[in-house]
C-alpha cells in the first residue's frame, strides 16, 4: 500500500467515525451525545483562549514522563532478562503480577503514597508501561535468529556491527509494537489518574466539565487527549518504524 493510499484510508476511517458520532447525536439527542460540530467548536475555543495549554502541559509531563521512565526500565530489564535466562525467569512472574494489578488499583495506591498531586499520575503510568515494554524487549531478545548470529561470527563481524545490523533490528520488531501500546496506555492512565486525583491536567478539566454536566467540553478534552497521543506516536515512534521498514 502506498503512503498516499494509507493516508486516504485513515482519513476515510476517521470520517466514518465522525459520521457515526453525528448519527448517534441525532438519534440520542444533545443531552446524551453532543454534536461533533459543537464539540470541535468547544475544542477550538479552549485552544484559542489559551485555556487548554496549562492542562496540556501537566498531562503531557505525567504521560510522557511516566512512559519514558517505564520504557527505559522495562526495556533494560527485558534485554537483561533475555540475555541472562535465570534473571529472565525471575523477572517474568514479577512483571506478570505487576501487569495483572488493575490500573485503577495503582491509581488508588499512588494517591495514598504520593498524594493527589505530584508523582501519583506519573508513577501509575510507569508501573503500567514497565511490564508491557519488558515483555516486548524480552521476546525480541528471545526471538533472535541463531543462524544470523552464527553467520556473523563466521565472518568475524565486530560487536558494534552485530549490534546495529542484527540485534537492534530483531529487537525492534517486538519492542516497537510494545512501545506504541504502552504510549496509548500512558495517556489513558494519566488522564484517569488526574480525574480520580482531582489533578490540574486534562483529567482534572474533564472532572470539572463532568461536574458542570457540560458534555461538549468533556468530549472536547477527550478529543484533545487523543490528538496528543496520536501526535506523540507520529513524532516519537513513526520515524523509527519508517526507518525500520526501510532497513
Amino acid at each position: 500500500m502506498t503512503p498516499l493510499l494509507r493516508l486516504a484510508s485513515g482519513a476515510a476511517g476517521l470520517a466514518a467515525l465522525v459520521l457515526a458520532w453525528d448519527a448517534g447525536h441525532r438519534a440520542l439527542g444533545p443531552l446524551v451525545l453532543p454534536a461533533p460540530s459543537e464539540t470541535f467548536d468547544t475544542l477550538l475555543r479552549l485552544i484559542a483562549s489559551g485555556a487548554a495549554w496549562p492542562a496540556l502541559r501537566v498531562t503531557a509531563a505525567d504521560a510522557l514522563g511516566g512512559w519514558l521512565a517505564g520504557a527505559l526500565l522495562g526495556a533494560s530489564l527485558g534485554v537483561a532478562g533475555g540475555l541472562v535466562p535465570p534473571l529472565g525467569a525471575a523477572l517474568r512472574p514479577v512483571t506478570t503480577v505487576v501487569l495483572g494489578v488493575p490500573p485503577i488499583a495503582w491509581v488508588v495506591l499512588a494517591l495514598l503514597w504520593f498524594g493527589p498531586t505530584g508523582l501519583s499520575a506519573g508513577f501509575t503510568v510507569l508501573v503500567t508501561v514497565l511490564p508491557i515494554v519488558f515483555a516486548g524487549a524480552f521476546q525480541g531478545i528471545q526471538a533472535r535468529s541463531p543462524a544470523l548470529g552464527e553467520m556473523a561470527r563466521a565472518f568475524g563481524a565486530p560487536p558494534l556491527l552485530k549490534l546495529r545490523a542484527l540485534i537492534v533490528p530483531q529487537l525492534l520488531d517486538h519492542l516497537l509494537p510494545a512501545l506504541a501500546t504502552a504510549l496509548a496506555f500512558a495517556w489513558k492512565v494519566a488522564v484517569m489518574a488526574e480525574v480520580l486525583g482531582g489533578g490540574t491536567g486534562i483529567g482534572g478539566e474533564i472532572a470539572t466539565a463532568r461536574a458542570h454536566l457540560d458534555l461538549a467540553e468533556t468530549l472536547a478534552w477527550v478529543v484533545l487527549a487523543v490528538m496528543l497521543m496520536l501526535a506523540c506516536d507520529a513524532t516519537l515512534l513513526a520515524p523509527i518504524r519508517r526507518r525500520t521498514r526501510g532497513a
